[in-house]
C-alpha cells in the first residue's frame, strides 16, 4: 500500500516540477564537467538529478568516511551551483504548497533544497535501507 502512495507522489512530482529541476541539475553537471577540476561536482550534480526525478522512497544519508574534503567541496559546490539550485527548490516548493494536494510535494522540495546546498559526502539510499535511520 505504501509503495503505491510513493509511486503516485513520484509521478505527480515528476510532472509538476521534478523534470525541470532535474534538467537544471543536468545543465549544471554538464557545465561542471567542462573543467577537469570540477568533474566531481558534475558527478554530484548528475546524482542529484537522478534523485530529483524520483525522490519519494529515497533519502540522503551521510557517508561515514566523508571528511574535510567533503566540507571544502560543499563550500565550493554552494558557490558554483548549490545556491541557485536551492533557490529553485524553494521557489517551486512555495508554488507547490499553494494547493492542498501539492503540500507534500512542497515539503519534499524544501528537503531537496537542503540537499542541494551540501550534497558531497552523502549517499542516496532507499528509505528501507537501515542507513536511512541514521540520517542527519
Amino acid at each position: 500500500m505504501l509503495g503505491g502512495v510513493k509511486t503516485i507522489l513520484n509521478i505527480l512530482w515528476l510532472v509538476l516540477c521534478g523534470f525541470w529541476l532535474a534538467l537544471g541539475y543536468i545543465v549544471a553537471g554538464i557545465v561542471m564537467c567542462i573543467l577537469i577540476i570540477t568533474i566531481p561536482f558534475g558527478i554530484a550534480s548528475f546524482r542529484l538529478a537522478a534523485f530529483t526525478l524520483w525522490p519519494f522512497g529515497r533519502t540522503l544519508v551521510p557517508k561515514p568516511d566523508a571528511g574535510a574534503g567533503s566540507f571544502i567541496g560543499n563550500v565550493l559546490w554552494f558557490l558554483l551551483a548549490g545556491l541557485w539550485m536551492a533557490i529553485a527548490h524553494i521557489v517551486t516548493g512555495v508554488l507547490l504548497c499553494v494547493t492542498i494536494i501539492g503540500i507534500p510535494l512542497g515539503i519534499a522540495d524544501f528537503k531537496l533544497a537542503a540537499a542541494a546546498i551540501a550534497p558531497l559526502g552523502k549517499d542516496i539510499v532507499d528509505t528501507d535501507d537501515p542507513r536511512a535511520f541514521y540520517r542527519s
